[in-house]
């Protein structure tokens, strides 16, 4: 018996996708990740496969007014090579923020997601923005403490 999206399967209402908003203000960077990373994944739901892409959307506002613990604004390193020799770029944590700030929620949580196409359709599902105003009013997302 095959499944099909949003339709009954053993009783069972299969990949009912529910919209999240999440307020990043004040928030921990690697707490808030882990908790993103969970959501898009499924893992909070009974019918959770590993396999299968069942998680929820997630929209984060606020990215810009995000915490880190310890001295990780000087110290935390993005690491990126243009291809020519000589020209490793390495900008730190506080230049990141500056320059934008949804990439430092974006990367995080691409690290905790599968490293396979799965994982990059679990991340297409996933909405930051730096300001409180976001476009997904439509979908009524519901208010999730972190």
């Amino acid at each position: 018996m095959r499944k099909i999206m949003n339709t009954v399967y053993l009783g069972i209402i299969m990949n009912n996708k529910e919209w999240y908003i999440i307020d990043a203000k004040q928030a921990v960077l690697g707490r808030l990740a882990s908790k993103i990373a969970t959501l898009l994944k499924g893992k909070h739901k009974p019918t959770y496969l590993p396999h299968e892409d069942n998680g929820d959307y997630v929209v984060v506002v606020n990215a810009k007014n995000l915490n880190v613990t310890g001295n990780k604004l000087e110290d935390k390193v993005y690491y990126k090579h243009t291809g020519y020799v000589g020209n490793m770029k390495k900008p730190n944590l506080a230049s990141v923020m500056k320059k934008d700030p949804s990439f430092v929620i974006m990367n995080a949580v691409r690290g905790m997601l599968p490293k396979n196409p799965l994982g990059r359709s679990m991340l297409k599902k996933l909405k930051v923005y730096n300001t409180s105003a976001h476009q997904h009013h439509a979908q009524k997302p519901k208010k999730l403490e972190i």
